[in-house]
């Protein structure tokens, strides 16, 4: 009988509940983002968050893509650590986060970092901070078009930062940061309509901006936007889960074509009442911030439903309860990847169906060595 694609020959090596990283899915994934910006690096800037993975941003950077973006600086660490060019973080830094981003600047010279703002009082604390180390920061400004998460509206405050930041000789003012993560519609014909409404009042007044700043950009979106920003040539992308890819995504953004690149393993410990079987997946192996049903999606198990989960169990309704035996296998698909990498140390590599290596989740960390 034929193997399975995600089928681990040698899976008494690979300890459970963890995850499993296919080699050849990834590079599938790698270059499928490629092949959606017709090989124009320029215009892709992945989001390190969901991979976290030195040995992910090697692959990356072999493959010409350059510009990153992070949420916490021990994610921009490792990308510079690997030799990217530029580095954004793409939050608003607060508290000690200010002196750790320039001190992050000032220990990797060869590396661009930029951050985002979106108020005048976090610019003025960033330059003045910037101006007694004697460094220039990188800046771009975080517009809200209607997630209401973070960033400024388009309007007179919005023209009040951009005169401030003329004011601020330790900043530099790159561009716009957009983030449209609310607009997820799986019909991505109603999608795009949405993500291009929302970006009309944007582009008109970054437009106009550029007659005054010229060598502004825009940096858009996010995995479930990429398909619609990646056909405006002026716009950069920054997807990020499509690296790896998840049940959630390959369910709602069918026209995207990446492959499950990284699952979980778990085993059967338990078959405490009939019908019933128990697994060493719990929420602290996998996301849990979706409702039970929503969290993974088992390869090679049919007619069940996951009930429940504690912190190291997962309780399983099946309805071929003997076909089961203590110790069994199991293969899933994660609903959302991104926090379910951060709750791992480390991958199982998988290649042509055997694990070959062991790579750490360095950036799980919140802080590496600065």
């Amino acid at each position: 009988m034929a193997q399975n694609w995600y089928e681990i020959k040698n899976v008494d090596t690979v300890d459970s509940p963890s995850i499993a990283l296919y080699v050849d899915h990834l590079q599938f994934n790698i270059k499928e983002m490629l092949s959606l910006v017709h090989g124009d690096t320029n215009r892709l800037m992945p989001h390190i968050k969901t991979n976290k993975m030195p040995k992910v941003m090697e692959r990356l950077l072999d493959a010409g893509i350059s510009n990153f973006k992070a949420s916490t600086i021990a994610e921009a660490e490792i990308a510079a650590e690997a030799g990217a060019d530029f580095v954004l973080i793409a939050h608003q830094l607060v508290g000690p986060k200010v002196d750790r981003f320039l001190e992050l600047t000032a220990h990797f010279p060869t590396t661009r970092f930029a951050t985002l703002i979106d108020a005048v009082p976090t610019a003025k604390l960033l330059n003045e901070k910037a101006k007694a180390k004697g460094l220039t920061t990188p800046i771009y400004i975080d517009i809200n078009n209607g997630m209401n998460r973070s960033g400024i509206k388009i309007g007179e405050e919005l023209d009040t930062l951009i005169a401030f930041l003329d004011e601020c000789k330790s900043l530099q003012f790159e561009g716009f940061h957009v983030y449209d993560g609310h607009l997820r519609d799986p019909e991505f014909s109603e999608r795009n309509q949405k993500i291009e409404q929302g970006l009309e009042s944007v582009t008109d007044y970054f437009d106009t901006l550029k007659n005054t700043h010229p060598n502004l950009r825009m940096i858009c979106g996010g995995t479930p936007s990429f398909t619609s920003h990646r056909m405006e040539e002026k716009r950069i992308t920054s997807p990020g889960t499509c690296v790896l890819w998840d049940w959630g995504y390959g369910e709602k953004l069918t026209e995207q074509n990446f492959k499950h690149a990284a699952l979980v393993v778990t085993r059967v410990i338990s078959k405490p009442t009939e019908g019933i079987v128990t697994v060493d997946m719990g929420h602290k192996s996998v996301a849990a911030e979706n409702p039970v049903d929503k969290r993974i999606q088992f390869l090679n198990l049919e007619d069940y439903q996951l009930l429940s989960q504690s912190e190291e169990h997962g309780v399983i309704k099946v309805a071929d309860w003997d076909a089961l035996n203590i110790g069994d296998v199991l293969y899933g698909i994660p609903y959302h990847i991104c926090p379910t990498v951060n709750l791992h140390d480390e991958v199982s590599v998988i290649e042509n169906g055997k694990k070959i290596d062991t790579w750490e989740i360095t950036a799980r960390k919140r802080r590496l060595t600065i």
